[in-house]
């Protein structure tokens, strides 16, 4: 592994960050009072090229390396982590997703508008009733001549209200297969949505679809193949950590600069030795997970499975930030409570991606087993107890 970038590659990075905190930074606190994403937000990430920063060049990306694509994305995260998800769930995790399990050839024109940011797409996977345990969800695709129709609501999910196209993971109604990815044009007759209410990522687009026997093109009804979907979810995990780690750096800055600053007792707050323990125990969890994402990104660009890996890594990053955002408020006293403040938006960012993705007890439970330990669940397949392993047909 070398994580050594080169120098177009540190000009690329550069530049964001200079966009980056010239807009979207300056308006992240209006944004999360408002509750949502201004429209110049998305026009500053569009004009970077951000969106293209996750994908070859044969298909109209920037052709960047894995530790400058985790980069690009710390950028992002670092300024507005609602703007953060709404961009990289769409650019990457939806992009990814269609290119790994669609026709290469066949889903640019679904690829391409994503890339391009006219359009934006959404990935639901959790019903309203129903978390990580895909066998109680009920959304499905069935045949219906030469189309589909899918049926079904999910909720919870990034971009629900404002997406144009969504990768429905969804049963499958007779087929061998029992499951599969849906591309579902959001703008057709028979989709509705709503928004729901969220303590952070306040300006993330975030609420629920219904489909009622929505049209979906024969072409775009894609099986899944069961033991491939843990990968396909690979880069979901891998960008909520990097959003738990742009939370933390930004917080442990705001701590920092409170230390250095404030007064307390004739002398600098960060005199204090518990201040200084907090701090360099903040520096040194950061570092840790970033390097674990550097490394997650890097295999996972280079066509390598990650799965034990970000599994690792999902829960440490996101539970750190969580750690890092309470020692801020620590170190910041009131004013890391006060509405308005970074830290106190930051402090109710960091839940969101301890939940978003996937359990971290069920990722713990994937690297335990990849150690060698056994199974949790009867079935040693590590889809048994997420419901993915069970017959629709049964339902």
């Amino acid at each position: 592994m070398d994580y050594t970038t080169n120098a177009a590659d540190d000009l690329v990075v550069a530049d964001l960050e200079r966009r980056f905190t010239k807009g979207i930074a300056a308006r992240a606190e209006a944004a999360d009072a408002a509750g949502a994403l201004p429209e110049e937000n998305w026009r500053d990430v569009v004009d970077s090229g951000y969106l293209r920063a996750f994908h070859p060049v044969e298909v109209g990306g920037l052709g960047l390396d894995g530790v400058t694509q985790a980069r690009a994305m710390e950028a992002l995260a670092r300024a507005c982590p609602s703007t953060f998800w709404s961009a990289t769930m769409s650019a990457l995790v939806c992009v990814k997703l269609i290119q790994t399990y669609g026709d290469p050839v066949e889903h640019r024109r679904l690829t391409d508008p994503l890339l391009s940011g006219e359009r934006l797409a959404c990935f639901p996977v959790v019903e309203r009733t129903s978390g990580s345990d895909a066998g109680t969800y009920t959304t499905t695709v069935r045949r219906d001549g030469d189309r589909y129709l899918i049926s079904g609501e999910k909720a919870r999910i990034t971009n629900a209200t404002t997406a144009d196209l969504a990768v429905v993971f969804s049963r499958l109604e007779g087929h061998g297969s029992g499951w599969c990815y849906a591309f579902v044009d959001l703008r057709r007759p028979g989709v509705s949505t709503y928004a729901m209410p969220h303590l952070g990522l306040r300006a993330m687009p975030w609420g629920g679809l219904v489909f009622d026997d929505v049209e979906v093109d024969a072409r775009d009804v894609v099986p899944v193949h069961l033991p491939e979907f843990p990968e396909g979810m690979a880069w979901g995990w891998l960008f909520i950590s990097i959003a738990a780690i742009g939370i933390a750096e930004s917080a442990f800055t705001a701590a920092l600069d409170h230390a250095r600053s404030q007064l307390a007792f004739g002398a600098p707050l960060g005199r204090m030795q518990a201040v200084q323990a907090a701090l360099a125990s903040m520096r040194a969890e950061i570092d840790a997970a970033r390097l674990l994402a550097y490394r997650c990104s890097w295999h996972r660009t280079e066509g390598r499975l990650v799965q034990d890996l970000v599994g690792m890594l999902k829960p440490y990053a996101t539970e750190m930030a969580v750690r890092t955002t309470e020692r801020a408020v620590q170190v910041l006293g009131s004013w890391g409570l006060t509405p308005g403040h970074p830290v106190e938006r930051l402090y109710r960012d960091a839940p969101m991606n301890v939940i978003g993705g996937f359990a971290s007890n069920r990722l713990r439970e994937l690297v335990a087993t990849g150690l060698g330990l056994p199974a949790v669940y009867d079935d040693a397949d590590r889809l048994a107890g997420s419901g993915l392993d069970l017959d629709p047909a049964g339902w």
